[in-house]
Parts: C-alpha cells; structure tokens; sequence
C-alpha cells in the first residue's frame, strides 16, 4: 500500500458488508491520499460518524438490518450536508430513482471500476460540507473559506475588546450578520444591540435618531439610539453615507466622549458616552477620506479596528454550505421539508458554484427561496434552478482555460511595463528564451513597441 500523504485529501466513511470489498476500495482510496474508515454495517457507520466526522459516505445498497437507503436518510437527518455514493450489485433503473430521490449525491454498480469511483469521489469532496469547515450554529454562520475563518478568529479575539470596528465590503456580504456576531461574543451581548441605517433617513430625522431630541410643547422627545444603547453596541450601517454635519456632530460626541444634555434649557452632561460602535459600508472610505467626503479623524476613530468582508465571488467553496443552510431554513418556516431534509442536486450544486453573484449572500438566498418555492420535490435539480438563474447561470466562474490565459496576459504586460518594451529583458525576467516569448507575446495579442513609452 501507498504510504498515506502528510495531509490527508478528505475523509471517507466506507460502508459494506463484503470484507473482501471494503478492503479492496479502502486501498484504492488510501492510494489516491484519503483518510478511510472502513465499517461493514450501516450500524457501525453511524457510530463511527461522530468519532470520525467523515467528508464523504460510500456504502453499499443492500446490507443485512439497516441497507444503504435507511443509512442514507439517517444520515441526511444527522448530517444534511453530508454527501453519499450508493454502490449496489443490482444497479437497476428503480434503485437509482430511489436512491437520488433520498438525497444520495452518486450511484456507482459493483464491479466498481476505479476511475469511475475516484471521479465521483472527487466531485463530492469539491461540493463536500467537509469537516474542515468552520460553523458557528447560533447564528448561522457557515464557511470553509480561509479568508472567512481568518475574520471569524478575528471577531473571536475581540471578545474582551471594546474598541470601534470598522466592516467594508459589497452589500450583500454578511456584514449585519458579522457586526451582531461582534455583540454577541462581547462582554457587551447582554446589552442593547441596535442597528441605524446611514442612508434610509433625510438628515434631521437621522441625528434625531442617532443623538435623541429634547421635549418640546408639540412632542415628548427622545433619548436617542446613542443612549438607548448604553452599555451595548450599536451598528451604523452605510455610515459613508453619513451627512457632512452629521459626521461633525458624531466625531464632536466621540472627542468630548459624552452627549449633550437632553433638557432644552441648560442640564448637566451625561456621565459618559458607553456604546460600542461597529460600522458597516460599501464604499471605500479611504477613498472618500482623501477626497474629503468623508471626515479624516472620524473614519480613524470609528475603524480602530477594520475589517475586509469577503463577497460570495471571493468564497465560492461556500456556496454548497449556504446553499442547502439557507434551503433548510427555507423549509423549516413553510413546513415542507421532507424526511433527512430537502437538497440540491449535484449538478444544482455546479450551477450555483459557478453562477455570477453581484447580489452576494442576500442574492444566493433569494435565489434558494424561489427554488424552495417552485418545487416540492426532495430534491432540487439543475433545470429547476436554471430556470430561476437565468443569464447568469454560466458568467460568474472563468474556466481554467480562461482563468490560465488572463493571468498569463496580465503577467506579460507587467514584465513589458517593468522594462519598458524590451523584449530581451522581459524574456529574461520570466526565464524564457526570447522566441518562445515573442511567441506568446502573439499569442496574447501584446506589441511590445505600446510599452515603450511607460
């Protein structure tokens, strides 16, 4: 056998009752550099499904006491995002039906040919909710995405901090979700948690909001989110939207570190000002401080702590998690899940991870909520989802062919800016002789002479 590799290409529960079998499947997978754990009963595999967290099930269809389908739907209840391949001896038109309809991710018959196998394999762990995947249950919160656990561990070891905190990112791509994560794992989570849009109110109405108003004969007043938030944590969205006055006020308040006193006529100051504030925008605020749309000191203040959120685009190995997180929630509220839960297919699953996603999370979750509405079926498919994506079902995601071509143009380009046009010199730089270079110079379609000049 193939000594294993130092780090393992995913997890593997292998389930049948024929010794010889697993056996034989347990060294083709190990060979190809995954973690097996061999079972011969479906029994077995669910006690082992805890102790080995496994990325992928393959069992067989017809075992003794639990055959593959209860397991399958066990599993399905345990695990939603758990992906199964069915092996059977008796691949026949009824099996597969049944099985595809119970959510199985693959159907492979026995003899199993081994490329056949490690195809379907490779194509689960790609859409796997591996093991690896950080999740955050109570509030929903899923990703295996390296930049995603990297602000998750962020958030964590601000815990115990108070200071200000700064979101940026595309609308659409958590930042709500993220700054009420911030509340709830600080000392503050037993405090006030409020939210003010910068943007959805004409600018008296906005500081009256944000600062209060003192009671005058025609209305009582109010305190203002800044006081009802003493203690807690209050979310400014879009704050790059923040009118020029408003933004002197909350910088004023956040220097003097306390609000004016609420009584019209003179009053003591309040004790002191006790929120945090987290922000969220869209825009590039650095950008807007240097033209001056936004206030220099204030933006430092607010973004003690900054935070880049990734867009959906930025985190596609996410898209299967989100997918069938938000499906479930889709059916919990209407009622409709069936046994194990509802599931798109695998070729759904492609489709989703390959669509363009401007709207990010806010749109892969509408786009789940037609489909959960279009169809009652256990399993969600490719035509149904094709029908609901449309155009852009095919534009997010370039092939690796085109992915290839756009580095290697960008990559020539900036050796032909670096010296000027000089063939020979970029030739050098990229460790190419200097025919193969013109060569794939005319293959990008780049005249060396457009580069003399920079």
């Amino acid at each position: 056998m193939t000594p294993p590799a130092t780090r393992s290409a995913g997890r593997i529960l292998l389930v049948d009752d024929e010794p010889g079998l697993l056996r034989l499947l347990a060294i083709r997978l190990e060979t190809e550099g995954y973690e097996v754990e061999p079972v011969d009963s479906g029994e077995a595999a669910l006690a082992a499904l805890t102790r080995f967290s496994p990325d992928l099930v393959i069992t067989d269809l017809r075992m003794e006491h639990m055959d593959g389908l209860a397991l399958l739907r066990e599993l399905r209840r345990r695990r939603p995002g758990l992906r199964v391949v069915l092996l059977t001896a008796h691949g026949t038109i009824p099996d597969a039906v049944e099985a595809t309809q119970s959510g199985a991710f693959g159907f492979l018959t026995k003899p199993v040919e081994k490329e056949a196998l490690l195809e379907q394999v490779e194509r689960a762990m790609r859409l796997s909710d591996r093991s690896s995947a950080t999740t955050l249950e109570a509030d929903g919160l899923v990703t295996r995405n390296a930049t995603m656990q990297a602000l998750l561990d962020r958030i964590r070891q601000l815990a115990e901090d108070a200071s200000p905190v700064m979101l940026t990112g595309p609308t659409g791509s958590g930042k709500t979700r993220l700054a009420r994560l911030i509340h709830e794992t600080s000392l503050r989570r037993a405090a006030p948690f409020a939210t003010l849009g910068c943007d959805a109110l004409p600018e008296n109405e906005l500081e009256a909001t944000l600062f209060g108003e003192p009671a005058g004969p025609d209305h009582p007043g109010r305190p203002g989110l800044l006081r009802d938030c003493e203690g807690g944590t209050l979310l400014l969205e879009e704050v790059g939207d923040l009118p020029a006055r408003t933004q002197g006020r909350l910088l004023r308040v956040l220097q003097e570190g306390h609000l004016p006193p609420m009584a019209s006529t003179g009053g003591a100051a309040d004790a002191g000002l006790d929120v945090r504030l987290v922000s969220a925008s869209r825009h590039d605020l650095r950008e807007a401080v240097r033209t001056g749309a936004f206030r220099e000191e204030l933006f430092y203040r607010l973004g003690a702590v900054q935070l880049r959120v990734p867009g959906l685009d930025q985190r596609r190995e996410d898209i299967p998690l989100l997918a069938e997180r938000f499906l479930a929630e889709c059916d919990a509220e209407r009622g409709t899940g069936t046994d194990g839960g509802r599931a798109f297919s695998p070729e759904a699953l492609e489709l989703l991870v390959a669509a363009a996603w401007p709207g990010h999370l806010l749109e892969l979750r509408n786009v789940v909520r037609q489909c959960a509405a279009t169809t009652s079926s256990p399993i969600i498919d490719a035509e149904v989802l094709q029908g609901i994506l449309g155009d852009t079902a095919t534009t997010g995601l370039p092939s690796f062919s085109e992915a290839r071509d756009e580095f290697t143009r960008n990559y020539l380009a900036q050796l032909l800016t670096m010296t000027a046009g000089n063939v020979s010199a970029a030739a050098r730089l990229a460790q190419r002789n200097r025919t193969d270079f013109y060569k794939l110079l005319a293959r990008h379609n780049l005249n060396p002479d457009q580069f003399k000049d920079a």
